[in-house]
Order: structure tokens, then sequence, then C-alpha cells
């Protein structure tokens, strides 16, 4: 854990009901007369743009919608956004969408007056400073993109996700409104909602935990755990998805203080080079990686302190190691639950492929040195062989 610590956060975050309504302070406040608005077409032709629009359009401001990135962008693909918006003379950013649309936003606000790009930013994060305000609202309970400092992009060359962390980056304003979320597919809404158990559950085990990102880590976990299948099932199951919004930003803020391990390191080339969702991709790692780093005996601690927190049914284990063990068969029960593959079979991944993924997930050494448990080339292969 820890000696030293410290808690960086958006300036202000709105949520519960009609949180939405914000916008037309939020613009008048800062006097936006030029407004760029970060989404795509998913979202778009999904409807979800249509209220945050609406207030938009209420408040007169000037306003061009940037809509053109696919899922999962390369830094390339991210970077013709950043051009667009440095070309049409914002003066303010709102983002209305998932985490490649926060990300590629957030990368915008701090590249406005350079003249280098993101590609100069995988070396040297922290070169770029914040240009022009920002305000994420999330349409995915999720990625916390809307709290964090970091951007994930492919890195085609590479065959892998990099992640650029930068202060920054951290939005100025946050808007949580559950209504945003309402329709999302079951699909989406798993595979995001277990990023967020990801997020939660690996800061909280992760070597950089602290008192500041415990709080929010075990609580976001105690949330996720015992919201996440209703709100995925239920599509009128406003407060657990209201309550699952607030736990992803919280895992966010946990990620900010702390920091992620493993199973997201394991998890960047799968999306990387096969392009395999980053929710699914740590779904598929999540409880082989937290078996693994059960046999750390903090770690083994951790998972028993949060079966403690967590378990709201009928208590039955007593021990360390039957609470660790029921928590790990929780993550398990929850991937199931949601219909997640467990295999990257089922993505046509050959076994010949398996020493290209122990190279390349032990370059992302920025976050496997969070893990309680080294991690060596050999536990790498172990693992990817377990969900080949």
């Amino acid at each position: 854990m820890l000696a030293k610590y410290n808690l960086k956060m958006p300036h202000s975050v709105f949520s519960g009901e009609d949180a939405l309504e914000n916008i037309c302070g939020i613009l008048e406040e800062n006097q936006v007369k030029h407004l760029a608005v970060f989404t795509d077409q998913g979202i778009r032709g999904a409807g979800l743009l249509e209220a945050p629009m609406a207030r938009v359009e209420e408040s007169g401001v000037d306003t061009v919608i940037l809509d053109d990135l696919p899922a999962e962008p390369t830094y390339a693909e991210a970077q013709k956004l950043v051009d667009q918006c440095k070309a049409c003379g914002a003066d303010f950013i709102m983002a209305v969408g998932g985490g490649s649309v926060m990300d590629t936003a957030k990368l915008a606000s701090i590249l406005m007056t350079d003249e280098y790009g993101i590609k100069e930013l995988l070396d040297t994060p922290t070169r770029a400073k914040k240009c022009i305000k920002t305000l994420m609202i999330p349409t995915t309970a999720g990625t916390g993109s809307e709290a964090t400092p970091n951007a994930i992009v492919a890195v085609p060359e590479k065959q892998l996700k990099v992640g650029i962390v930068n202060t920054e980056m951290i939005a100025d304003y946050v808007i949580l409104d559950a209504v945003m979320i309402k329709n999302l597919p079951r699909k989406i809404a798993a595979a995001t909602g277990v990023d967020a158990l990801a997020h939660a559950i690996e800061c909280w085990t992760s070597n950089k935990a602290n008192p500041f990102s415990d709080i929010f880590a075990i609580q976001a976990l105690d949330m996720i755990l015992n919201n996440i299948e209703k709100a995925c099932d239920d599509p009128d199951a406003m407060d657990a998805k209201n309550q699952m919004q607030i736990a992803s930003f919280y895992a966010g803020i946990a990620i900010t203080a702390s920091g992620t391990t493993a199973v997201h390191a394991l998890s960047y080339p799968l999306g990387g080079k096969y392009h395999i969702a980053h929710g699914v991709s740590n779904a598929i790692l999540l409880a082989p990686v937290m078996r693994f780093n059960s046999e750390h005996p903090a770690v083994k601690e951790r998972l028993a302190v949060a079966y403690d927190r967590c378990c709201h049914e009928n208590k039955t284990c007593t021990t360390v190691d039957e609470k660790a063990a029921w928590m790990i068969a929780r993550l398990e029960a929850i991937v199931k639950h949601l219909d997640i593959p467990t295999s990257l079979k089922e993505f046509g991944v050959p076994a010949e492929d398996l020493e290209g993924l122990v190279e390349s997930g032990m370059q992302v050494q920025r976050l496997l040195v969070n893990n309680m448990r080294p991690v060596t080339a050999d536990d790498a292969r172990k693992l990817y062989q377990e969900i080949m």
C-alpha cells in the first residue's frame, strides 16, 4: 500500500433525477460561445444525443457535433476528431458517449493549441496542458472515463492498446443521469458493467491501494456486486442503473488514486490485436487473474475484507480462504449470468498466437507493477493458456 497518496477529481459532478438540466447552467457559467460535442454514430442512432442536445439548444450556443469515431479507436482515428475540434474553434467540449468518446474528448482538451498530436503523447503523455474545459456525460456504466486522467487508444503497429495518463485530462464537469443508460443494450451494459467491476476490485487489491482509493474502490465494489445483474436484466430497474452509474464513477476515482493491475494489463493485447471489446477482454481474464492473485496473502486478506463488506446474503464463510474463494466465485457467477464469453475460442484466437500475447501483455508494465503478486512471462503464459 502506498505511503504517500493524492486524490484528483472532476471539479463539479451532478447526479440524480433530471441531472441533464444542469447543462444550460454549465454553459452559461463558462460563457460558452462555440461548443464541440464529441459522440459517435451509435449514440446518435440510438437517440441518446437528443436529451443533452435539447438542453444545449435552449442555451443558444453555436454547436458542432463530432461523431466520426469508431469503437475502440486507434490513435490516428482519435486524432481525426481532435483535428476537427481544433478547426472549428471550440471554446468548450461536451462528450456524450462511452469510454472511447470521452477519452478522445479529453485528448482534444489538452491538444487544442499544440502542433503535436496523440502519437507524441504515447511516449510523453504529461507534456500537454489543458487548453479547454470539458463536460463528460457517460452513456454506459462503465468505463469510469468521466473520472479518470486516462485515455486509451489502440496502437496498431504494437497490436496493443496504450493508456495515455495526464492529470490535465480530468474532466471539469460530469453529469451522471441514469436516463442515459436506461435503454442500453444488455450486451453493452454487461461488458461495461464488468469493466467497472474490474476497476473496483483491481484498485482494491493494487500495490498502489491507499486510504483515498480504498474508500471509492470498496464502495464501488459493493454497489456493483449487488446491482449489476438487475441493472442489465431489467430495463426499468432505474435504481439499480443509477447505482451502477455512480459506482462506475467511484471506480474511476479509485483508478485515479490507485491503479488497475494484471487484469487490465493482460487484456490490452486482446483489444489491440483481436478488437475484442475492452469490457469483454477484462471479463474473460477477471476470475483467472484474481484467482492467481489470491495466492498472495495480502490479496487474500483484502478479498476477505471485501466479502465482509459486499456479501449481503447469509454470511456462511468464516475463514479468510473461504471468503476469498466466495469473492472469486461471485465474479465468475456474474460473468456467466451476463452471458459474457469466458474463452478466446469464441473470437477465433489461434493457439499459435500465445507467445505474441505473452510478449505484448508483458509490455504493459505500467499496470503490471501494480499487481501485488508479481507476474512473470511464464505466469502470463499460463493465464492466457487458461482462457484459450
